[in-house]
């Protein structure tokens, strides 16, 4: 699976430009997704000085990625204008919808083909219950 994965917030805590700390087990994860055969790519909007230092500091945890900010290693990022949105199966990112759940969590999800609605029941549109009728109609 293609994953990609943000760096403040998701990582580390917010704490930009700087590196915040390790969120628990983020690294340990993300090194277990890796030796299962994961491709991870580091998708942040970090660039320039501050990119480098994040990779840097994943790589000095023995995380490292198959691409940074592209689909793939060899895409020059550098002379485009902009990143591009990249094309992965999966993203994780602590501004998702529900929030960042725990690396544990994380990880079961993949592994396991969950889905965030199979793991809390209480996410899913109705809540988990049934809707009570309102009248003779509806």
């Amino acid at each position: 699976m293609l994953i990609a994965v943000d760096f403040d917030g998701t990582i580390v805590e917010h704490k930009y430009p700087a590196i915040g700390r390790e969120i628990p087990f983020a690294t340990e994860t993300l090194k277990h997704l890796i030796r299962d055969g994961h491709r991870l790519i580091l998708w942040t909007i970090r660039h320039g000085r501050t990119l480098q230092e994040a990779v840097d500091w994943c790589k000095e945890r023995g995380v490292e990625f198959y691409a940074i900010n592209s689909d793939y290693a060899e895409q020059d990022v550098a002379t485009e204008e902009r990143s591009p949105k990249v094309k992965c199966d999966l993203y994780i990112d602590d501004r998702n919808v529900g929030g960042l759940p725990d690396w544990g969590t994380i990880y079961d999800m993949i592994t396991n083909n969950l889905t965030y609605e199979t793991i809390n029941p209480a996410l899913q549109g109705d809540g988990g219950q049934k809707k009570k009728k309102k009248g003779w109609l509806f």
